[in-house]
This record gives structure tokens, C-alpha cells and sequence, in this order.
């Protein structure tokens, strides 16, 4: 039976509901099993994540604690999800445990309806503990007060630039992160055929904008700032002959600043036949020996054609 959520006043905090999810290791490779390397990723582990329950799935944007303990997730149909992460002596995934789920609502404390309010697509941690989740179609910002689980609260909405409002409805924020100096960047997924995607960045309580170019083909779906300070943006390309391909781009922090042309360079790009689906998240976070940890998770987009699959790697540079 599935877990059912109690009923509750208007505007009061959603309740959590524990969430089964069930696990299975997976490798870089399924026809070479013992390949463990892109480019400068180490490949860790990998885990499939199923679950009975038909709110799991449409995992847009991840966070890690900074022990890498406790899993975050926001998605697209406005639920949020967290875990224990479970790992080996070596530090590769093995599964989720303590799992639980639960709706976002507004700032009004009203749950969230239909795909244009509850389309949340991006997540990311402020130094002070918030969260800030970013959403498309209805483009916003909330900020989510710090507490044992912030999602779980009533947010403040952030007043967002004039220029994400007039974005396309499938075309808003889709990455979002926090620089090493505590300001937000979010970039847009941007129209399909574009050269670029809108960028904007909130610092000292003011937007700014930039401009994020894209590869043919490649559209931004997730960032996270790196330990040393440099950004990761995650690109996906789709089409029905290449099928998925993931590319890992990274940006100098001296780069993240107003007006700037956010110019990378190419860390990897994920391809078939790799163990691959939609990664739409990603975090970053120091490990015990020091060495750079990558998290990505895929958005199945409630597809029984596609996977939810959480994908570990270590940078060597």
C-alpha cells in the first residue's frame, strides 16, 4: 500500500510520506563492465532507482550535504524528495535509504497545481542553509527558509528580471548555483535551435545578465559550483538516431561576473553506449581524501521508455 499523506489545514506545512525506492548497481558500461573512465571522470558507481509509488520519477536538480550523507532532490511535478545515501567501504553508491517525499507549495502555503505551478526544474543551497528552487512555464524563484527541511516550509518569492518573464514557457530556468562569493547564477534552457541561453546573476540584491553559448545541439540542464570555485554546467543533446548525450562544461569563477560570456571548456561528453539517460542534476562536493566528487541524476520524465539513474564520478585534473 502506498503511503498516504494526512489531510491538512489550509497552509499548513506539508507532511513528509516515506518513499520505498529500490536500487540496483549499475556500471559505466554495460558491455564492459570493467571501463572506469571518461576523459578526467573516474567513474565511482552508479545506482537504477525505481519505485512503486507513481510520484517517484522527474528528478530535475540534486543536492549533496557536504558529507555526502543526505541526497536532496526537486521535480518536475513539484514534489520534493530526500535520502540517505548508501555507500561501500570505497565510496560507491549501493542505494537509498530513509527515503521520503512531499509536495512543494508557495508562499501562501497552498499546494502547488498543475504543470505550470509545479514545474520545478532547478535547486540550489545559499550559504545561509536556504534553498532556492527555480521553476519554468510560470517562471519564479522561491527561497525556502533554512530548517531540518527546507522544502518541507512556506517560501519567499525573489524578485526575478524582466527578461525571464518573457522567455518561452519550456525554455526558462533550468540550472542554478551558488558561487563561491554567495551570489546566484541561473541559466535558461533557451529555445531549441539558439546559439545561446539567457544567464542572469542576483548579487548584492540586484540582477544582472549574461550570456551562456551553446553547441549545436546542446541545451543546459543542470549546474553546481565545483570546490575550488569553478562552475559545472551539465548540456543534454537528444535526437531519435544519436539518442542522449551529456556534456560536462567548465567555467573559470573569474568568468562569473555581469555581462560576461560564460566560455567553457569541455571536461566530458557522455555517450552512447555509456550507461546514460536524461541527467538533468548535478552536485558537486569534497571528498574524504580530498579528490572532486560528481553526482548527476536523470529526469525519466515519468517514462516507462526511460530511467531515473544516479551517476557518481571522481575529477582527476
Amino acid at each position: 500500500m502506498l503511503p498516504v499523506l494526512l489531510a491538512l489545514a489550509p497552509g499548513a506545512p506539508a507532511l513528509a510520506a516515506p518513499l520505498e525506492i529500490a536500487a540496483s548497481v549499475v556500471s559505466l558500461q554495460a558491455e564492459d563492465p570493467e571501463r572506469r573512465r571518461v576523459g578526467p571522470l573516474r567513474f565511482r558507481g552508479g545506482l537504477h532507482l525505481t519505485s512503486p509509488d507513481p510520484r517517484f520519477g522527474g528528478l530535475s536538480a540534486l543536492l549533496l550535504s557536504e558529507d555526502g550523507t543526505r541526497l536532496t532532490a526537486v521535480t518536475d511535478k513539484g514534489h520534493w524528495i530526500t535520502a540517505r545515501l548508501l555507500t561501500d567501504s570505497a565510496g560507491a553508491p549501493l542505494g537509498l535509504a530513509e527515503a521520503e517525499i512531499g509536495e512543494l507549495h508557495g508562499p501562501g502555503g497552498r499546494h502547488l497545481r498543475g504543470k505550470r505551478e509545479a514545474d520545478s526544474e532547478s535547486l540550489a543551497r545559499l550559504a545561509d542553509g536556504e534553498l532556492v528552487v527555480g521553476f519554468e512555464r510560470d517562471h519564479r524563484l522561491w527561497r525556502y527558509p533554512t530548517a531540518p527541511n527546507p522544502l518541507a516550509e512556506r517560501p519567499a518569492a525573489i524578485p526575478v528580471p524582466a527578461a525571464l518573464r518573457s522567455l518561452r514557457s519550456n525554455s526558462g530556468i533550468e540550472a542554478l548555483a551558488v558561487l563561491a562569493d554567495g551570489a546566484l547564477l541561473a541559466i535558461a534552457e533557451g529555445r531549441e535551435q539558439a546559439a545561446t541561453s539567457a544567464a542572469f546573476l542576483w548579487r548584492g540584491g540586484a540582477w544582472s545578465e549574461l550570456v551562456y553559448p551553446r553547441a549545436p545541439g546542446f541545451r543546459p540542464t543542470g549546474a553546481t559550483t565545483l570546490p575550488g570555485g569553478d562552475l559545472l554546467v551539465v548540456e543534454r543533446s537528444f535526437n531519435l538516431f544519436d539518442g542522449v548525450a551529456i556534456r560536462l562544461q567548465r567555467i573559470a569563477a573569474s568568468q562569473c561576473r555581469a555581462g560576461a560570456t560564460l566560455q567553457g571548456t569541455t571536461l566530458a561528453v557522455l555517450r552512447r553506449p555509456l550507461t546514460l539517460d536524461n541527467m538533468e542534476g548535478v552536485a558537486a562536493r569534497r571528498g574524504e581524501s580530498g579528490e572532486t566528487l560528481i553526482y548527476l541524476i536523470s529526469d525519466d520524465n515519468f517514462s516507462l521508455l526511460q530511467q531515473t539513474l544516479l551517476l557518481v564520478f571522481v575529477l582527476e585534473d
